[in-house]
This record gives C-alpha cells, sequence and structure tokens, in this order.
C-alpha cells in the first residue's frame, strides 16, 4: 500500500495577464499524486491537512470519489489555494495561500510499503521539520521504500541555499528521487543537471529520475543512465503533469515487484529494462494529463490503452523497417 503525506488545496488557474481565475480545480502536488495512483487502482492513502470549509468538502470528495483513503491532521483553518498562471503555451508558474502544521509525530499505516512525499510538505515549516524527521525515522527502520519529489516552489522558500541544503538531507533519506531538470537548475545554477542527479545517486537512493519536459526523461541507477523520449500529446495545459509521471512512475515500480521494505536490495540492482518501462509508463501518465485542463491523471484502463497503442505503433514502424531493408 502507499501511503502520501503533503499538501492537499484548490488550485485556481487563470492566464497571464487576467484577474480573474478562469477554473478551480482540486489540487497541491502530494494530493495529485495520491489521486494518480488511486486511479491506477493502487491502495493509497493521502495524510494531509484539509479545513473544514467548503474548499476542503470539495477536495476531500474528488481524492475519495477516485479511491482516495484521506487521513486529515494538524489544523482545521481554512484550506489552501495555489494560482497556477498559464503563459500563451500553457506552461504554469505558482502562486500560494496555505500553511503547513503538523503533529509533532506522525504514524503510518501499517501496511504502508511506499512513502512517498514532497513539494511544500517538505518545504514549507513547520510541517516539514516533521516530515523530514519521519523520512530520517523510516529510513533507518528500512522497512518501507521512500520516494520523494523536491517540487521545488521558490515563492515559498527561506533561501536557495537553505532549500539545497534541506533538499540534499530529503536525498539522503530516499529510495526512490524523481526531479524536474528545472528544479535542479533553480537549486544548482551552474551545474548540469545530470552531473547532479549523479551526485544524489551517491549519497545514497537507488534511482534518481529527471523530467526532461518535451525532451523526455533520465534515469541514473547502479547501473548507469537511460533515456527515454517524450511522447507526441496535444497539451492543453501542464498543471499537475510532473506529478502524474510520478504516479504512473510509482505504480510501474510496484508492478516491477521493486516497492517496500523486503525488496530494497532489488531496487537498488534495478535493470535498464525495467528502467524503460518505468520511464515510459511514467510519460504515458503524464502525457494523458497533460491532454486535459487540470490535474486529471488517466485510470488504469485509459493508460493500458495508450500503452497498447504504442506498442502496436512501434510494431507497424519496425515491420516497415524490415521489409524495406
Amino acid at each position: 500500500m502507499f501511503t502520501v503525506i503533503g499538501e492537499s488545496l484548490v488550485d485556481l488557474v487563470r492566464w497571464e495577464g487576467a484577474t480573474a481565475p478562469v477554473a478551480e480545480h482540486p489540487g497541491g502536488s502530494p494530493a495529485n499524486v495520491a489521486l494518480g495512483l488511486a486511479r491506477l487502482e493502487e491502495p493509497v492513502t493521502l495524510v494531509t491537512r484539509l479545513g473544514q470549509d467548503t474548499k476542503g468538502a470539495v477536495v476531500r470528495s474528488h481524492l475519495t470519489d477516485s479511491g482516495v483513503q484521506v487521513r486529515t491532521v494538524g489544523s482545521d483553518a481554512a484550506t489552501g489555494t495555489a494560482t497556477a498562471v498559464l503563459d500563451a503555451n500553457g506552461g504554469a508558474r505558482y502562486e500560494f495561500d496555505l500553511g503547513w502544521d503538523l503533529p509533532e509525530t506522525l504514524n503510518l499505516p501499517r501496511e504502508t510499503t511506499c512513502l512517498h512525499t514532497g513539494s511544500l510538505a517538505t518545504s514549507l515549516d513547520p510541517g516539514a521539520t516533521v516530515v523530514e524527521a519521519l523520512l530520517e525515522r523510516e529510513r533507518r527502520s528500512g522497512h518501507r521504500t521512500i520516494s520523494f519529489d523536491p517540487n521545488i516552489r521558490p515563492a515559498l522558500l527561506p533561501s536557495r541555499d537553505e532549500a539545497r541544503a534541506r533538499t540534499e538531507r530529503q536525498v539522503v533519506s530516499a529510495d526512490v528521487v524523481k526531479v524536474s531538470d528545472e528544479d535542479l537548475r533553480w537549486l544548482y545554477p551552474e551545474t548540469a543537471p545530470q552531473r547532479v542527479a549523479a551526485d544524489w545517486l551517491g549519497r545514497g537512493p537507488a534511482i534518481v529520475v529527471v523530467t526532461l519536459g518535451g525532451d523526455g526523461s533520465l534515469a541514473l541507477t547502479g547501473e548507469g543512465l537511460v533515456r527515454r523520449p517524450a511522447p507526441t500529446v496535444d497539451v492543453a495545459d501542464t498543471v499537475g503533469a510532473g506529478d502524474a509521471f510520478t504516479a504512473g512512475m510509482l505504480h510501474q515500480l510496484g508492478r516491477e515487484g521493486l516497492l517496500g521494505g523486503g525488496n530494497r536490495d532489488a531496487l537498488h540492482h534495478i535493470n535498464p529494462k525495467q528502467v524503460i518501462r518505468v520511464l515510459d509508463t511514467a510519460a504515458a501518465v503524464a502525457a494523458l494529463t497533460c491532454a486535459r485542463h487540470g490535474a486529471e491523471p488517466p485510470n488504469l484502463h485509459e493508460l493500458a490503452t495508450h500503452l497498447a497503442g504504442d506498442r502496436a505503433a512501434q510494431s507497424s514502424i519496425a515491420s516497415v523497417a524490415l521489409r524495406s531493408a
């Protein structure tokens, strides 16, 4: 079972230069990951903070309708918001209005095999300090796989240096790290993203995945480097695309039998063919999400249909190539 810890909020979407939002969607990076996992028929609990207000009720319903078990902790203040400001290409930048306070101790459901967290949950105090302590404790216990996506929000961070130091501590606690090249360039403006990923791999994770936007993704493991292209997609917007990628990645890692404390050695010896399947599945989930407005990841049937179409297309191309040879 997956447990995701982190913020749930309402995404307000507006175009650059506009004053009023054009849409409201339930969101929050960890909540989006939990939603993506649930739609892929993975059992998942989201440990989060939700207000006892209309926005909180909408977010809770959105999650539970897809099968997410929602466990609320912390303050019952108003549900937070994130305004996604879209440019002409559908790219998003974010403005936030929320808090992140948690009890001093968090306990995970006993059935948890994989813990995922990141974004504001691991960067916005006071709650981030609680989450960081949990990651360190879980890493020492070795009972669960730990997944981490920094998903940097510069507007809410005290400084680049402090954010970098905290992120590096959290990387040490993680088995699986997924990060965007944009985040790496913000954290390390003078270092190539692939070089940073290699450094992070040396700090303890079994796999470090870097998303490259339209250029696809890459993964570094003990077996070396794997690169995969991005699928072709008509982009509606990119809201939640990275979180959808994370959900697809974790889903496929589970299908490969690589999650849970008892499979840590297998995860550290993940082979290139497995990495390719992980990256391709993750990219497909992200592409399907980008094809629709808001953070609306696909269900398992939609993913399977998409992947089957890709395989059929690749088989057709290979057949043509053989006939032409």
